[in-house]
């Protein structure tokens, strides 16, 4: 038999506008009542309306998290599924569901963005990639004339110099300079790189790192050490396993991988000319995914700040959707932390 407000109203000796603002956490009804009556539902089985709330607070309890197409590829997903863990869990103790979409359909190539806006389906929008522009240059009008609350994460993008966005993401710059001044300080001086293809800012900016800690140390960069692919384990064995006539012949002494798969994939081709990590070739990944210290031996890397991603930009969307009044954008620079594992070793 299915619980109503009617059932609680009558049991509790209250009536149903009572209950009704109780389940919806009114300040109208006193902290007590409103305990007792959530209390009672909960143990009659009470199931509140999502539709009902919604239509009485105009509220549907749900974020969206719009994510790049690929997020579902294993190569591309490893970190992002870390920072959704990071968000789902924020979200969740503001009693806040998370769902997960893309910018456009994949069938009518609309924008899910919009579609999510004008059905009502949810109270703000966290943005997790790095060419929304690109693939939709209105998008940002849209949303302000809609007045939806949304908030950019973790990627950098241009919305965020005409300061049109709220935006919090990672100093990759940083991030790549560390990884390298620390093999530089650990003796390296023919430090191989290996990165992503296409036009990645965050990848621009870590290639843009390893330069400067090289020319910061008086070492020349050569560019025949900077080897271009995919960010996936296949890739970094496949730049490695293809160009080890390079790493042997110029003796090289280490590599920076700019994703830990990568790194995990050069380890791989590296075991196959009986070269040893760290004793021959040291090597530092990036991201700090669970694999990396699971994995023999564990990989040193650049750990990107998700868990304060998550956490500083929850805390805003959630200001936003209780409609605090905030006056200005904020603009959060967060820094990467180097993580020594088994896979890095000074050299005389």
């Amino acid at each position: 038999m299915t619980v109503t407000i009617k059932d609680i109203a009558k049991i509790a000796g209250v009536s149903h506008a009572t209950v009704s603002r109780s389940l919806n956490d009114s300040p109208l009804v006193a902290e007590k009542t409103k305990k007792r009556i959530k209390e009672l539902a909960d143990n009659l089985g009470f199931e509140f309306n999502a539709n009902a709330r919604s239509l009485s607070t105009n509220k549907t309890g749900t974020v969206c998290a719009i994510f790049p197409q690929k997020f579902g590829e294993f190569g591309a997903s490893l970190y992002y599924i870390s920072l959704l863990n990071q968000l789902r869990t924020s979200l969740e103790e503001e009693g806040i569901d998370l769902i997960v979409s893309f910018p456009k359909s994949s069938k009518t190539g609309e924008s899910n963005i919009k579609r999510l806006i004008i059905s009502k389906k949810v109270d703000g929008i966290i943005i997790i990639h790095p060419r929304l522009e690109k693939i939709d240059g209105q998008i940002i009008n849209f949303m302000e004339l809609s007045k939806i609350p949304y908030i950019f994460l973790h990627h950098y993008s241009s919305f965020y110099e005409e300061n049109l966005a709220d935006s919090i993401y990672t100093d990759h710059f940083y991030g790549g300079y560390n990884a390298t001044d620390y093999l530089i300080k650990l003796g390296h001086k023919k430090i191989m790189c290996i990165t992503s293809v296409g036009n990645s800012y965050e990848f621009e900016q870590r290639l843009n790192g390893y330069k400067a800690a090289l020319n910061q140390n008086n070492i020349p960069v050569d560019e025949n050490l900077i080897l271009f692919g995919y960010r996936d384990i296949a890739s970094g064995y496949n730049l490695v396993r293809d160009n080890i006539k390079s790493i042997t012949d110029k003796g090289v002494t280490a590599i920076f991988a700019h994703t830990d798969l990568m790194a995990i994939g050069a380890m791989e081709a590296l075991k196959e000319f009986n070269i040893k990590v760290p004793d021959d070739v040291s090597i530092v990944g990036y991201d700090d995914i669970e694999l990396a210290e699971d994995f023999k031996p564990a990989l040193t890397t650049i750990h990107q700040p998700r868990e304060e991603i998550a956490l500083l930009g929850c805390k805003r969307i959630v200001e936003m959707i209780n409609g605090k009044k905030i006056k200005n954008k904020i603009n959060i620079v967060l820094q990467t932390r180097l993580v020594v594992r088994e896979s890095t070793k000074q050299i005389k």
